[in-house]
């Protein structure tokens, strides 16, 4: 492995960060602000970041236009007339392609602000402190980067298909989904994840008819299945198939239609569309970087990191995606933070905590999670107890009609902590904020249930939940 001179060298930086998007950002932010000669290369042919360009953002300002559709649809329900309701597609695309743009050029503008040096280029690690760049864009901008320690920020990308026949049959991405100029008349969606069944129901409130085709035996398999059941219920209601607990046999092409063969309870079915989106995960985008000759260890693409995101070479760090188990944007701008943070200060370490990983699907009923499962609880062996309450059972979403799903809670049996919390139903992605704030502070169910909520309130369906418990802890005693 190589070093560098500990002397004063103007051409050597304190920290190069591999990556400009969220978590690289975030890591190069911090070690600007505390103080060191920060750089930060990005190879992609756009910057801003997967959440900004092709993920968080645009997806959800198109979900929200097709809740927007949802509601005039359905203005009957509360005595509403809105007579004929439809939609400009591409005046939707157009709103949230603008707001991308908005978003991605703030970005840019934080990137080029002077606060550290941002060269648009491809790098690979030519030893362990030296990093070559390829295609760099900048007129004067060095083609070797030397620096003390480095911070891998590059994201990920989608995964292939499981099958070879698949590309030969065609498919579309997330990415092409949220470009879409015009929308098919069918689809197939392979995956039940939280990009599948986001797509999934964007593209069937408006007009088009989907298969959703899942290989675990429920939607979201990494979550609880009685979450999971909400949302298939949902989905039927809607007018979607839900095809779970299959194995992906084949794909094919027959005409100007493209189609799978799978099997699903024991039996082969045949399911044709006009398109086919593939949703079935991301992978670290690692690929290029020579991380073998910087000595750093790999695990299928992932960076392996410890908590405190040193990678196995000491003086390289790693954050986002490409090293995170939770491709979660808040959590790669922390690790970008505490990166950052362990470079300039080595004694005082930080270290991720995963106690209040939060996960949240933002269909509708949106699908919230923090903390433990129930499935996690199980499987770690972890004693628990846990109470719920149904929105149907609730006065503010009754008034909102809004009756699909639940809450949960997870206590500790013997100290009454929250230990986790769980939300299908209306707003669940606001909701569970109640539930993080309350295991920061490492409150008890007697304390969540004590605490004052207005009334009626979607809020106050948690104190249900948090009274079962409490009083089941009172009747131990």
């Amino acid at each position: 492995m190589s070093r560098i001179s500990s002397k004063a060298n103007p051409a050597i930086w304190d920290v190069a960060i591999v990556g400009g998007g969220s978590a690289g950002y975030a890591a190069a932010r911090t070690a600007a602000k505390e103080g060191l000669k920060t750089v930060v290369i990005e190879g992609g042919d756009e910057v801003g970041g997967l959440c900004i360009l092709r993920g968080c953002m645009p997806s959800k300002a198109l979900l929200y236009a097709a809740e927007v559709l949802h509601l005039a649809r359905t203005a009957g329900t509360w005595g509403l007339s809105v007579p004929q309701v439809g939609f400009d597609f591409p005046a939707v695309m157009a709103r949230k392609e603008a707001m991308v743009n908005d978003f991605a050029q703030y970005r840019r503008g934080e990137l080029v602000s002077g606060k550290f040096k941002f060269i648009r280029a491809r790098a690979r690690f030519l030893d362990a402190h030296t990093l070559e760049l390829d295609g760099v864009r900048q007129k004067g901008s060095p083609t070797r980067i030397q620096a003390r320690h480095f911070i891998l920020c590059t994201g990920s990308v989608i995964a292939p298909p499981p099958l070879p026949a698949l590309r030969e049959a065609g498919f579309i991405t997330s990415d092409e989904a949220l470009s879409a100029r015009a929308l098919p008349p069918s689809l197939i969606v392979l995956g039940g994840g939280a990009v599948a069944t986001e797509l999934a129901q964007f593209f069937g409130r408006f007009g088009v008819k989907v298969t959703l085709v899942q290989r675990s035996a429920h939607l979201l398999s990494g979550f609880d299945e009685d979450a999971a059941s909400v949302l298939e219920r949902v989905f039927r209601h809607e007018g979607m198939t839900v095809c779970a607990g299959t194995k992906l046999l084949e794909a094919f092409r027959e005409g100007n239609e493209k189609g799978v063969i799978l099997r699903h309870r024991g039996r082969k079915m045949r399911i044709q569309a006009a398109e086919i989106l593939l949703a079935l995960g991301r992978q670290p985008a690692t690929a290029g970087l020579g991380l073998e000759k910087a000595g750093v260890q790999t695990e299928s693409g992932r960076i392996l990191a410890s908590a405190s995101l040193q990678t196995s070479a000491p003086h390289i760090y790693a954050a986002g995606d490409c090293t995170s188990p939770h491709e979660i944007v808040h959590i790669g701008i922390e690790q970008g933070e505490i990166a950052a943070h362990n470079i300039a200060h080595p004694r005082q370490p930080k270290t991720i905590d995963y106690r209040l990983l939060t996960q949240i699907v933002f269909t509708d009923p949106q699908i919230a999670v923090v903390g433990l499962t129930e499935k996690d609880a199980r499987q770690r062996k972890i004693p628990y107890q846990a109470a719920s309450h149904r929105f149907p059972d609730h006065g503010k979403s009754m008034i909102m009609e809004a009756t699909d799903g639940f809450v949960k809670l997870l206590a500790d049996p013997a100290s009454g902590e929250i230990l986790g919390g769980a939300c299908a139903g209306p707003h669940g992605g606001e909701l569970i904020h109640e539930i993080i704030a309350a295991m920061y502070k490492r409150m008890t169910v007697e304390e969540l249930a004590a605490m004052p909520h207005y009334h009626p309130t979607l809020a106050e369906i948690w104190t249900y939940p948090a009274s079962e418990l409490a009083e089941r802890r009172q009747a131990r005693k």
